[in-house]
Parts: C-alpha cells; sequence; structure tokens
C-alpha cells in the first residue's frame, strides 16, 4: 500500500486538497497538521484518511514511510504575514521544508508545494524570475528562500518539484485563520455582524477600496495541485493566480450582492453605507501589496489548459457554502 501526504491537512488549501484527492478515489492519505487549534478538525471530519500525524513528530518519523509513499503536497506553515520571531518562521516554513524536500528526494517522490506571491513584496512585476522578487516580512523571506533553495537542486534532481505561489486564495475551510482569512470571509463576517463591508481608503495612489489583487477561488488551486500530480515530469516554481488583478471594491460588491440576492452597482453600495471606507492601519505601512497580478507565462508553457474563475463567480460560489452553514 502506498500513501499520499498532505501537510496542513485540517487548514484551508490543505484540507480542500484532501477533498479532491478523495473525490479522485484516493483515501490512503496521510494528514499532517498541528490542531493546537482544535477546531480545524471540523475542515477534515467529512475526509476520508488513512491516519493523522502531528506536525511536531512527523519529520523525526519520515524513515516509516520510507518506500511507501507515493506524492507529498507540502501545504502546512506559518501563514502569519505580521509574525515578528523571525527564528520561529524560518524553522517552521524554511528549515522543515528543506528537510521534507531532502527526504522526498532520497526516495524519489514527487513533491509538490506551497509557496506565496508574498515573495514578490510590492512588486509591480510578479513573474518568476529573481528580479522581481523582494519580500516585505519575514514570512515572505521565508517562502522565497526556499524556493531558492528548490531553483539550486533542480538539475540534479531525483524526482518532480513543483512550487506554486499562491496569490490572494479565498473559499470555504478558512474560517480558523481568523485575521489571516480572506477578504471575501471578512466581508461576509462583517455585513451579519455590522451590516456594511469595511475596506481600506486610498494608498499607494489608489482610490479608496481600488487597491487590486488577484484573487483566486481555492477549487481553482487545489485544480491546478492536482494537475501537477499527473504530470511528473514538470517541475519549477510557478505562479498560482487567475492573472486578473481585481478592485477591493469590485470582490466587496460581489459577496453584498451574493448575499442580498441584488446587481448593485458599487456607487449605490457605497451611498447606502453597505461598504464603507476605513483609515489604513499604520502597521501594514510598508508592508502591503496595493497591487498583485500573476503572470501566468510559466503556468500556461508547462500547459495548464483550464481558466479561472472571477470574483463574481468564485464569490457566488463561497456564499452559497456560507449560507448553508448559518443556523
Amino acid at each position: 500500500m502506498t500513501y499520499t501526504i498532505v501537510t496542513g491537512a485540517a487548514g484551508f488549501i490543505g484540507s480542500k486538497l484532501v477533498e479532491g484527492l478523495n473525490r479522485r478515489g484516493i483515501t490512503e492519505v496521510i494528514a499532517v497538521d498541528n490542531l493546537q487549534h482544535a477546531d480545524k478538525f471540523r475542515n477534515l471530519a467529512g475526509c476520508e484518511i488513512a491516519d493523522y500525524v502531528d506536525q511536531a513528530e512527523f519529520i523525526a518519523t519520515l524513515e516509516r514511510y520510507d518506500g511507501a509513499v507515493e506524492a507529498v503536497f507540502h501545504q502546512g506553515a506559518c501563514s502569519d504575514t505580521m509574525e515578528s520571531d523571525g527564528r520561529y518562521m524560518m524553522d517552521n516554513n524554511y528549515g522543515y521544508s528543506k528537510r521534507l524536500l531532502e527526504w522526498c528526494q532520497d526516495e524519489e517522490v514527487p513533491l509538490i508545494y506551497a509557496s506565496s506571491a508574498s515573495v514578490y513584496g510590492a512588486g509591480p512585476e510578479f513573474r518568476e524570475e529573481r528580479r522581481c522578487e523582494n519580500p516585505l516580512n519575514v514570512y515572505g523571506y521565508s517562502k522565497f528562500l526556499f524556493d531558492q533553495y528548490v531553483r539550486r537542486i533542480l538539475e540534479a534532481k531525483t524526482a518532480q518539484v513543483v512550487g506554486l505561489r499562491y496569490f490572494n486564495v479565498y473559499g470555504p475551510n478558512e474560517a480558523h485563520k481568523g485575521r489571516m482569512a480572506s477578504v471575501a470571509l471578512h466581508a461576509y463576517q462583517q455585513l451579519h455582524a455590522e451590516g456594511h463591508v469595511k475596506l481600506f481608503v486610498g494608498c499607494d495612489g489608489y482610490r479608496d477600496g481600488e487597491q487590486r489583487r488577484d484573487f483566486i477561488y481555492v477549487d481553482d488551486v487545489v485544480a491546478v495541485n492536482l494537475w501537477f500530480l499527473e504530470r511528473r515530469e514538470v517541475s519549477g516554481v510557478f505562479n498560482c493566480g487567475t492573472g486578473r488583478a481585481q478592485t477591493f471594491n469590485r470582490l466587496a460588491a460581489a459577496v453584498v450582492n451574493a448575499v442580498h440576492g441584488t446587481q448593485a452597482m458599487l456607487p449605490d453600495l457605497v451611498a447606502k453605507r453597505l461598504i464603507e471606507y476605513v483609515p489604513f492601519p499604520p502597521a501594514l505601512v510598508g508592508k502591503y501589496q496595493s497591487f498583485t497580478e500573476a503572470d501566468l507565462s510559466r503556468l500556461r508553457a508547462a500547459g495548464y489548459p483550464s481558466e479561472f474563475k472571477t470574483v463574481e463567480q468564485g464569490v457566488a460560489a463561497y456564499m452559497a457554502e456560507l449560507k448553508k452553514q448559518e443556523p
């Protein structure tokens, strides 16, 4: 029997990956995570797995899986971009990933791992090239440094290695992320709790709410991961976004319209105070990406054929799932 390992399996993207594997009939899954925040178990409750292993124990006991692993999806990481403990961040995101990669190479096992668009910092180009990479925080640096390590071993690799630079992912199973959850979830929660959505006032030359991000729905991210799993000959670091920068205003309007069943335009939503603008937090000055847009040239050149949901399509699907959970 062989297993598929998913680290961060109880988290947002990890749990959706386990669901995706299950849909393909893959149930011999080793789920690796840290359930210190126990509520994350709900993300795995509907999934079929073979075993659960605590994150802290996993690396130390890798040898038990020698010869028994089909592939590894490494999604586990500290994703708090405001984390100030650099030693923890580097050990958790960089050191842990290096040890896992080395084992995968020894075992000739494919590794598909989560990188991040944070490696690009303020941009303005979001292409998988060293000249475009300038992280603004230690989280982004930890992801950047591992990508660099991967690049150095690619020529001598013994098995597939794929790094996916996730842009702004949103969708079901992210509620446990708290303040690090997506803008879409925060908008939904604010709309229910306060009757309006809060966006930042203009910054970096953008008008109120006109900052632009590449928002990608989680199902599209899962599809990219599973596509690479079927193409073991393809390795490298690739952007995982839609290739479209869309405004926070557009996303907020999509949330309000999906929840209220309307098709209102932004000026009407602002006039009715369903969207309001709040001051920009001083703690984010110099650490904020006001614009992101994935360059998909490398992903398309690798052969990835599928289109990605627009904000309206993704938000509508997400809000429908959230409504099912309402009391």
